[in-house]
């Protein structure tokens, strides 16, 4: 890949966008969704994870799934606002994470880039 090609990618500012859901089921559901709709370049689902944590004064453990999201940082918005109206949560977990301009196989980047709409 080229420099000018790089340069390309790196204006995408990619991210990579870290979901916690109730179960596989969920994730499959809601990374297909987003996918569907070229929010996401591609999605992974890493299933079994289990979380402490405190929700409304209560310490809570629970089973959960993680889903990981990749696509451009104009399209965070739009791809949490999905996650919220089809997550059963009251308050999800959709945090994005910036996947750094020089730093990966550009290849891969750039198609990341150009899967996602935006």
């Amino acid at each position: 890949m080229s420099f000018w090609e790089v340069c390309r990618v790196m204006k995408h500012e990619l991210r990579m966008v870290y979901i916690t859901t109730q179960n596989k089921e969920q994730a499959k559901a809601i990374g297909t969704l987003l996918v569907e709709k070229k929010l996401a370049a591609c999605v992974n689902i890493l299933d079994g994870m289990q979380s402490i944590y405190r929700w409304q004064g209560n310490i809570v453990e629970d089973n959960e799934c993680i889903l990981i999201a990749k696509t451009k940082a104009s399209l965070i918005h739009k791809l949490s606002e999905e996650v919220c109206a089809s997550h059963s949560y009251e308050c999800p977990c959709v945090v994005s994470l910036p996947i750094m301009d020089n730093e990966g196989n550009a290849e891969y980047l750039q198609w990341l880039a150009d899967e996602t709409k935006g």
